[in-house]
């Protein structure tokens, strides 16, 4: 005979039941208003280090399209009362800047920062040390602003087989010939792009010493060391490569201040 149990004894399982449900409904909301809140909070961080950034730039004399910014890790949150964020990462199209009288243009250019260190006492206040432990940029000198640096009607740059060849038009004995070859590209004094022309040829050049001679005075007047405008985040050149778009720079720094765009 199957035995009843007391009413009084079912009701409080359903009520523990339904409190329990109550208390993971409440946990789950309070959650999500936390990922809200956190996103939130990354975002206003994101526009105000980007209206920096451009800031930034316009001191430099230089011109680019609006920053874009992304604060990596989660949650963020947490990382603001750390102190400490994993990776703010920064792209800058369009850059444009003056030297020397002629402007250097960069489609591109990204900037990494990496464990970055600020206290929440120092957001608070603009007071105190903003210091990544290193950042590291990558961006591309278009061809068309290096051409305009060599200045010589009719030439032109461009990638091949890795290496950055070239092709122009060369009086030799009152004759025109286009000569081609390659340059081998290094990191000059100061961080300028130092540009070596070599291996210059032109079909159908006449087999004279004074021919040669003057193709030779031509490699070497195109042979120029390009300077850049000065980097952000105390970025140090260290690598140059030719790509199809452009010549690819690498650069880097280590214990960087950047109260300047934070």
């Amino acid at each position: 005979m199957a035995e009843d149990y007391p009413a009084d004894e079912v009701r409080p399982r359903r009520r523990g039941r339904k409190l329990l449900i109550g208390l993971v409904v409440l946990l789950l909301v309070v959650a999500g208003l936390l990922v809200v809140a956190d996103r939130v909070a990354v975002g206003v961080a994101e526009r105000e280090i980007a209206k920096r950034v451009s800031q930034e730039v316009t001191k430099q004399g230089a011109q680019s399209a609006e920053p874009e910014v992304q604060v990596g890790g989660t949650p963020f949150l947490t990382q603001v009362l750390d102190g400490r964020y994993e990776r703010i990462t920064i792209k800058l199209r369009d850059v444009q800047a003056s030297v020397e009288g002629d402007a250097v243009r960069l489609p591109v250019l990204d900037v990494d920062a990496r464990n970055v260190r600020a206290s929440l006492d120092t957001l608070r206040t603009g007071q105190g040390d903003v210091v990544a432990d290193t950042v590291n940029g990558t961006g591309t000198i278009s061809y068309d602003s290096l051409v305009a640096l060599l200045n010589r009607p009719g030439l032109t740059l461009g990638e091949q087989g890795g290496k950055l060849a070239v092709t122009a038009p060369v009086d030799v004995l009152g004759q025109k010939f286009t000569v081609s070859g390659t340059a081998d590209v290094t990191v000059g004094k100061n961080g300028a792009v130092a540009l070596r022309f070599n291996n210059l040829d032109a079909a159908g050049l006449p087999n004279l010493p004074l021919a040669r001679t003057v193709l030779n005075n031509f490699a070497k007047d195109i042979s120029i060391d390009v300077p850049l405008p000065d980097l952000p985040f105390q970025l140090v050149v260290r690598e140059v490569r030719p790509l199809p778009e452009g010549l690819a720079v690498t650069a880097d720094a280590k214990n960087v201040p950047i109260n300047s765009v934070t």
